[in-house]
């Protein structure tokens, strides 16, 4: 066997191995703390206090603290709109909550450091509040589709829906871990996606590629990255799993954030779930969003912390 090909398999052995281990812990820990958060503030109350209080500022905080799973994304969207919560406000969320996640957040301070997060999180939240505002004033409310807010309203509880069944003499915190066991084995297999799209690059991608496509010296690079990032149908998880093997490879971390943003904001697969919600007009509204989002976040690296 040629000896390059046996260093090159080597060291996307070694990669995959020390990625896996260290998000596996990772990842367990911060999907523990989000059930925590989960279970003091249900989808119920965030209905209520959206609904009593229609700041959008109120709607991206509570996209931080309500770490809810795909599957309630369109019965919950529903249930603001039939409580009748101002629709920029349930806009501003439907665009932060996949953005602001807990997890996300977490593993972005760990795998960059605070002041990349803290750039992430401003700009995710100063958008989605803007877009929200200009969705209201524009008169985007129109493309709702009507006959998607008919019948009986679906239970958006995660704990029903995703999660596992406890019974109510159980300790609140085993219920947590065997939440967020459900979470991770549910998460596991996106996770080792990344890992091992990850160790493959690191192993076997010449960096000049990377370099050329999305390196610091394109001056396209950001806005190519997130339209790669927009339609790609992979978790942020698995992204941020790919991102030190990016960086490393050459990838700039400006082109990185707009392709974390662009996945994680919208995919394939949302958009098709959103089609049962909204009229095209819309749709293409959203996607604008997060395609603008991610352009300025990756921008904004480069001009304040590159």
């Amino acid at each position: 066997m040629n000896s390059e090909f046996i260093v090159m398999l080597q060291d996307a052995a070694y990669m995959f191995v020390y990625l896996a281990a260290q998000l596996t812990v990772l990842f367990f820990a911060l999907s523990y703390l989000v059930g925590l958060i989960a279970h003091f503030m249900p989808p119920e109350k965030v209905k209520n206090i959206m609904g009593s209080n229609k700041g959008y500022l109120i709607a991206a905080m509570l996209a931080v603290i309500t770490p809810f799973c795909s599957a309630t994304t369109i019965p919950f969207l529903k249930g603001l709109f039939r409580a009748n919560v101002k629709f920029g406000s349930v806009m501003v969320f439907l665009i932060a909550s996949p953005l602001l996640n807990p997890t996300v957040l977490g593993l972005l301070i760990y795998t960059f450091n605070i002041k990349v997060a803290a750039l992430y999180f401003i700009t995710a939240t100063v958008v989605a509040i803007v877009a929200g505002w200009l969705l209201q004033i524009l008169g985007f409310e129109d493309a709702i589709k009507t006959e998607s807010m008919q019948g009986r309203e679906e239970s958006i509880r995660c704990s029903s829906s995703c999660g596992t069944k406890s019974t109510h003499n159980e300790h609140l915190l085993i219920r947590m871990f065997r939440n967020a066991a459900f979470d991770f084995k549910r998460a596991f297999p996106y996770l080792m996606i990344g890992v091992s799209i990850g160790a493959f690059v690191y192993g076997f991608v010449p960096t000049e590629v990377i370099t050329a496509v999305a390196g610091p010296e394109n001056p396209f690079a950001v806005p190519v990255a997130a339209i790669i990032g927009v339609p790609l149908y992979i978790t942020v998880e698995s992204l941020i799993a790919l991102s030190s093997v990016l960086l490393a490879k050459g990838m700039g971390m400006g082109a990185l954030i707009a392709l974390i943003i662009g996945s994680a904001g919208a995919s394939i697969t949302e958009v098709i779930l959103l089609k049962s919600l909204f009229k095209n007009k819309l749709i293409i509204a959203f996607l604008f969003v997060v395609f603008g989002m991610a352009v300025t976040a990756g921008y904004m690296y480069e001009l304040i912390l590159a």
